[in-house]
């Protein structure tokens, strides 16, 4: 799954890497960001690509409740096409979430664990596949919200977790926004990320609270600092971990 991650990368290097055109607002440095806090994703408009903030945790527009967003962070890549709670956004309303690392938990003793985190080698920005809903409240406000689909993890990250976020290969991008595109496409697209690819380190427990968010975040640790206990789970539905208990 994916529950934090980052992207420090300046405005002017995102927008060279993904074509969105200048938005009317600045972005500041990442360094530990959560569920139901406000993240840059990048959507397909007439006109070309839009860099919006959306909140963390998909409100379906049918949802009676927001609460339902905490549940609603990840989705299963291999079936978010047929799960009424993301069908209809998986026809028409995808995304791309801008990141530069994010975050997994390594088991060090029996309830410790370990923060790592996962960064391209190269250190360049890339984008999980996402997904997006529009949410009306009861004052009639609307929300924007997204969920970020997993796939199961290459067999290098597999002591973090067994699943991951899809990162879009660079060449997959314009497949995933296009509003066209076939199903048959859309599915080669979600292949785990190419484990070659990727860096694992260790980092500052200070990521186990989503209140930290500063720089200190992203620096690697020493080998072997004290563990501590992870962020708190949500409770999931256990036939179908990442999908909520209500589904």
């Amino acid at each position: 799954m994916c529950g934090r991650f980052t992207v420090t990368v300046g405005i002017e290097a995102l927008r060279k890497r993904f074509g969105f055109a200048q938005p009317e607002f600045d972005l500041r440095p990442r360094y530990n960001l959560a569920p139901t806090q406000d993240a840059p994703v990048v959507t397909e408009a007439e006109g070309g690509r839009r860099l919006e903030l959306y909140r963390w945790g998909l409100i379906p527009s049918w949802a009676k409740d927001a609460k339902i967003g905490t549940q609603m962070i990840n989705a299963r890549s291999e079936t978010a096409a047929e799960k009424p709670s993301f069908r209809r956004c998986f026809a028409r309303q995808r995304c791309l979430v801008l990141a530069d690392g994010f975050y997994e938990w390594k088991s060090v003793a029996p309830g410790l664990k370990r923060p790592m985190r996962i960064v391209l080698k190269t250190r360049e920005p890339f984008a999980f596949a996402g997904l997006w809903d529009e949410w009306k409240g009861p004052d009639g406000r609307a929300l924007r919200t997204f969920t970020i689909l997993t796939t199961e993890a290459p067999a290098g990250l597999r002591d973090l977790h067994e699943r991951v976020p899809v990162i879009l290969e660079p060449e997959r991008e314009a497949v995933w926004l296009d509003p066209k595109a076939a199903p048959d496409r859309l599915r080669l697209a979600l292949r785990p990320p190419l484990e070659e690819r990727l860096e694992v380190y260790p980092v500052s427990p200070l990521v186990n609270s989503p209140k930290a968010d500063v720089e200190d975040c992203i620096a690697p640790a020493p080998d072997d600092p004290p563990a501590q206990a992870p962020p708190a789970k949500r409770r999931k539905n256990e036939s179908d971990p990442d999908q909520p208990t209500l589904f």
